[in-house]
């Protein structure tokens, strides 16, 4: 069985959202094209009460800046995909009502969630990896946003978890808070056994 992660494809990482991803639009289309070849489609969705501590706003502190959270160095956000929002939403256009089921992460104020299966501690999992095993999923595909931060961690976790893992570099695109993130983090992914196509 082989199963279509999409990652994290919500208004708040589009272009004019609260932590956009440039040009995260463009991969509607793509995974929307996609879709239609998998057996099985799942989605993550970021989903933050809104006294989450990756915040900026609860540090008095800048985005981007770097500050701790769960005894982890954390990079402070943009107050974005807080739960229940228009931020928090599937992007317009989006085949949402496709998704076989939905995964969020977040919700837990004391620590960040970049994995579509642990939070960034691995103090508990999402129950993605428990809901592939129980359909028989022996491959997996990632696509959405980011490159360099959440798809990254799900691609990570997929591997280490002994799914065989793709990428599919046309359905994401990065944050790049540093130039290089984005094949830094695909190098990583290599590494990892991913194949990125």
């Amino acid at each position: 069985m082989r199963a279509l992660i999409v990652v994290d494809v919500q208004n708040d990482f589009l272009p004019g959202g609260a932590l956009p991803v440039p040009r995260g639009h463009e991969v509607v289309e793509v995974i929307n094209a996609l879709i239609p070849g998998f057996d099985v489609v799942v989605a993550t969705q970021d989903w933050h009460p809104e006294d989450h501590g990756s915040f900026a706003v609860h540090h008095g502190r800048a985005p981007g800046e770097l500050g701790e959270l769960a005894g982890l160095p954390q990079i402070l956000w943009p107050t974005h995909c807080v739960q229940g929002s228009a931020g928090a939403q599937f992007a317009p256009g989006l085949r949402s009502e496709a998704f076989d089921a939905v995964f969020r992460k977040g919700q837990d104020a004391t620590v960040d969630s970049y994995s579509g299966f642990f939070d960034n501690a691995r103090r508990r999992d999402t129950g993605l990896d428990s809901w592939l095993r129980s359909r028989g999923v022996q491959e997996v595909t990632l696509v959405g946003l980011a490159t360099d931060y959440c798809v990254k961690f799900t691609a990570l976790d997929a591997s280490a978890l002994g799914y065989e893992v793709r990428l599919v570099r046309a359905a994401c695109r990065g944050v790049e808070l540093s130039a290089g993130d984005v094949e830094r983090a695909l190098g990583a992914l290599s590494e990892a056994g991913v194949r990125v196509v």
